[in-house]
C-alpha cells in the first residue's frame, strides 16, 4: 500500500528506530488522525516481524502518520522527527540495533523528497555528528500486526514501554504550527 493524499489527509511515512516508540509520540500531535505501525524501504513483500527481525528483509520499522494539512504542515512533522529520535547513529536507536532500526524517510511526492532535504539541512546544525537519514521513495508500506498497533497505549507497564516511551513521551515536546 501507498497512501495518496486526498479527502482532507496527507501521509508522512518516518522510521527512527523502534515503531512503537514513533506511533507514541505522533498519536500525541495536534492535527494528526491516525498513525500506522508497520514496515518499508526493504525488499521482501508482506514481511513479518520475525522476518524483519533477521535484517534480511532491509525493511526498516516505520509509521505512517495520517494528518490533516489544514492544521499540521508535512515541514513540522519532519521538524518534530528530529526531536524524536537520534538521526546520526547507523542502523541504531540506543539498544535497538539492527538496519530495522534506521533512521529514514521514505517520500511520495516529489514536493516531500525536497521537503526531507531541505528539513535535513535546517537540522544538521543541532547534531554533533553527521544525520545519517535515508530519504528515499515509498516503494510499498506494509501494515504491521494488530499487537504493534498503539503498543504503549496497551501496555504501559510493559518494561520497554516503562524504560524506553515514557522518557520519551516526558522529553517530546511539539510546537504546534500557526496554520491560517
Amino acid at each position: 500500500m501507498i497512501p495518496k493524499d486526498g479527502n482532507g489527509s496527507a501521509y508522512a511515512v518516518l522510521g527512527g528506530g523502534c515503531f512503537w516508540c514513533l506511533e507514541a509520540l505522533y498519536v500525541t500531535v495536534p492535527g494528526v488522525k491516525s498513525v500506522t505501525s508497520g514496515y518499508a524501504g526493504g525488499t521482501v513483500p508482506d514481511p513479518s516481524y520475525e522476518q524483519v527481525c533477521t535484517g534480511r528483509t532491509n525493511h526498516a520499522e516505520v509509521v505512517m502518520i495520517e494528518y490533516d494539512p489544514a492544521k499540521l504542515r508535512y515541514s513540522d512533522i519532519l521538524a518534530g522527527f528530529w526531536k524524536a529520535h537520534d538521526p546520526t547513529t547507523p542502523d541504531r536507536q540506543g539498544a535497538d540495533v539492527g538496519t530495522q532500526y534506521r533512521s529514514i524517510i521514505l517520500y511520495t511526492t516529489e514536493e516531500q523528497k525536497a521537503a526531507a532535504e531541505r528539513s535535513i539541512q535546517e537540522a544538521s546544525g543541532r547534531f554533533r555528528r553527521p544525520i545519517v537519514t535515508q530519504v528515499v521513495p515509498l516503494e510499498a508500506f506494509y501494515r504491521a500486526e494488530d499487537y504493534h498497533q498503539r503498543y504503549f497505549e496497551k501496555n504501559p507497564g510493559a518494561g520497554y514501554c516503562r524504560a524506553v516511551i515514557a522518557p520519551k513521551l516526558q522529553k517530546f515536546s511539539f510546537e504546534a504550527p500557526r496554520l491560517a
